[in-house]
């Protein structure tokens, strides 16, 4: 399976899928949260998906400190990302969700508040889904993250953060531990001359990264 070439935004694609496209493009990942601004909506993702794009998308709220994390808070996430991804966008079953922890968490950080946050994920997609298989578990985050949450099983698939100085996030990196990688903020072209503000990202060259088209 080659790599492939792709990329994350906060910004709404839906004119844009076709220029991407052109661009040599195949995936984008976009967002679920409590922010609508940044949303995945139902419309874009039919457009990227007739465009020949497949889309990734990461749940991300307040996720930058280890204090917002607790299993009250990853049964609050994952029942609403089920909702979003289910009921909004019609995302298939057995592909990926990812859940950010987006700031360099400790250890302690990770067998504590970011472990019990992952379990109360879990417990929130097996609940919703009455007890069948549904969406798989990804984790966006540090090398030490990725890799302690995805060892544990707490997580299924890993999207390596951009943050090299992060713990542990160089070796992840030469490893190729990852299951997508992100790289640093660049501008690219979309529609009608406007520029596009994106990380890109690629996918591990033996994984599929969980993404999907509708």
């Amino acid at each position: 399976m080659p790599v492939r070439k792709g990329l994350d935004t906060t910004m709404e694609l839906t004119r844009h899928a076709a220029a991407l496209k052109a661009q040599g493009y195949d995936f984008v990942l976009r967002y679920y949260s409590t922010n609508a601004a940044k949303n995945l909506s139902l419309g874009e993702a039919r457009a990227l998906s007739q465009a020949g794009l497949a889309i990734g998308v990461v749940w991300e709220t307040s996720g930058t400190r280890a204090g917002f994390f607790t299993r009250a808070q990853g049964l609050a996430d994952g029942a609403a990302a089920f909702r979003m991804a289910r009921d909004a966008i019609g995302q298939p079953f057995g592909s990926a969700i990812y859940f950010a922890v987006d700031y360099d968490p400790t250890q302690v950080d990770l067998d504590g508040p970011v472990g019990n946050y992952f379990t109360g994920v879990h417990a929130a997609l097996y609940v919703a889904a009455e007890g069948q298989p549904s969406y798989r578990v990804g984790v966006y985050g540090s090398g030490l993250c990725c890799g302690r949450l995805v060892e544990r099983g707490a997580a299924d698939l890993s999207w390596l953060s951009q943050s090299t100085a992060f713990a542990g996030s160089r070796q992840y990196a030469e490893q190729q531990r990852y299951d997508i990688i992100q790289r640093l903020p660049m501008r690219i072209p979309g529609a009608d001359g406007i520029m596009l503000d994106v990380d890109p990202d690629a996918t591990h060259p033996d994984r599929d990264g969980g993404v999907f088209t509708v």
